[in-house]
C-alpha cells in the first residue's frame, strides 16, 4: 500500500509498454501514480491563521482514495477537523471497500454517511471526556473544530467516482469543473448531520469506467485563484510533479511568494502579493505513462 498525508515516500515508476501489457488488470497500484501538495493562503498569513486545508491519499491494489478537506474560515480551529476528516473518511471508505461493498451499490453510500456521522459523534464525546454536553456547548465545539468541506475521488478496478460536500474543484480527463460556493458562503458541512442527518448528502460529481480514466484532480476552492494565472493541466501533464514528492507544494509556494521589485522609471518599489488568497490543496492522479523499451 502507498499512502500520503504530507510528503510522498514513494512514486509509482514509469514502466515499459511490454510491462504494461503484462500488468494485472485489477492492480491499480501499478497502473496509476499520484502527487499532491498544499499551501497556506495569503489572507490566512496576513491574519496569523494556520493552513486550514488537509489532504490524504491511499493507493492500494484494489482501490485508490483521494480526499481534500477545507476547514471553515470562521472556525477558530477548523484545521483540526480537516485533518481528522481526511483520515476518518479515507479509513471508512477503505473499510467498506475491503468489506466487499462496491461504490455502485446504494448501501455503500448509506453506510458511509451513517458511519462517518457516528465517528464524528464519538469524537465529540471523546473530546468532552465523556461528559454530557448541552446543545449550545456541543454546537460551539462543532463550529470551532469540525466544520470542513470534502472533495473525494474513489478509483476501483471497474468504476471511478468523485463526490463532494461543499465547494472545491474537480478535473476528470482534462475537463476542469468548479464546484461553486453555496449561498451566503455556507456549504452543508458534514458535521451538520449531527443535528439533522437528512440535511447533508454526498453529491456525486462524476461516474465513469476506470478503463476510461486517464487523469483526475481534486482540489479545495483555493485552486480557483490559481486557475486564473496558471494552466491547471500542468499538474497531470508534467512528470516533474510525480518525480519530486515536494514539487506541487513548492509550485504553490512560489505562486504565493510576495515579491518586491524596483521601478526605476517611477523611482519606487512595487510589491506583488501572492496570487493564492485562500489555502490551496490538490491531489492529482494519472495513469502511468508507458515508455518505449
Amino acid at each position: 500500500m502507498q499512502e500520503q498525508v504530507g510528503i510522498l515516500d514513494e512514486r509509482s515508476p514509469q514502466v515499459s509498454e511490454l510491462e504494461l501489457s503484462n500488468l494485472e488488470p485489477d492492480n491499480l497500484a501499478i497502473q496509476f501514480q499520484f502527487a499532491a501538495g498544499s499551501v497556506i493562503g495569503r489572507n490566512h498569513v496576513l491574519v496569523g491563521k494556520n493552513n486550514q486545508d488537509a489532504y490524504r491519499v491511499m493507493l492500494r491494489e484494489q482501490f485508490i482514495v483521494a480526499i481534500v478537506c477545507d476547514g471553515c474560515s470562521a472556525g477558530r480551529h477548523s484545521e483540526v477537523g480537516a485533518k481528522i476528516g481526511v483520515r476518518m473518511i479515507a479509513e471508512e471508505i477503505a473499510t467498506l471497500l475491503d468489506g466487499g461493498l462496491a461504490i455502485s451499490e446504494p448501501e455503500f453510500w448509506h453506510r458511509l454517511k451513517h458511519n462517518l456521522l457516528q465517528k464524528l459523534k464519538d469524537f465529540v464525546a471523546l473530546a468532552s471526556g465523556g461528559a454530557e454536553l448541552s446543545k449550545s456547548v456541543t454546537m460551539e465545539f462543532v463550529n470551532d473544530y469540525l466544520l470542513f468541506t470534502i472533495v473525494v475521488a474513489i478509483v476501483t478496478p471497474r468504476e471511478t467516482v468523485t463526490f463532494s460536500i461543499g465547494d472545491g474543484a474537480i478535473a476528470v480527463n482534462g475537463k476542469f469543473t468548479e464546484i461553486p460556493p453555496y449561498a451566503d458562503n455556507a456549504p452543508p458541512y458534514l458535521a451538520y448531520g449531527l443535528y439533522n442527518p437528512e440535511a447533508i448528502n454526498f453529491e456525486i460529481r462524476d461516474r465513469l469506467p476506470t478503463s476510461e480514466l486517464e487523469s483526475l484532480l481534486i482540489a479545495t476552492d483555493g485552486i480557483i485563484d490559481l486557475a486564473v494565472v496558471e494552466p491547471i493541466e500542468q499538474f497531470w501533464q508534467e512528470s516533474r510533479y510525480f518525480k519530486n514528492p515536494d514539487a506541487i507544494r513548492r509550485k504553490l509556494a512560489m505562486l504565493n511568494r510576495e515579491e518586491v521589485k524596483p521601478d526605476w522609471h517611477k523611482q519606487e518599489l512595487t510589491k506583488r502579493s501572492g496570487v493564492l488568497s485562500d489555502d490551496t490543496s490538490l491531489v492529482v492522479i494519472r495513469r502511468i505513462l508507458a515508455v518505449s523499451c
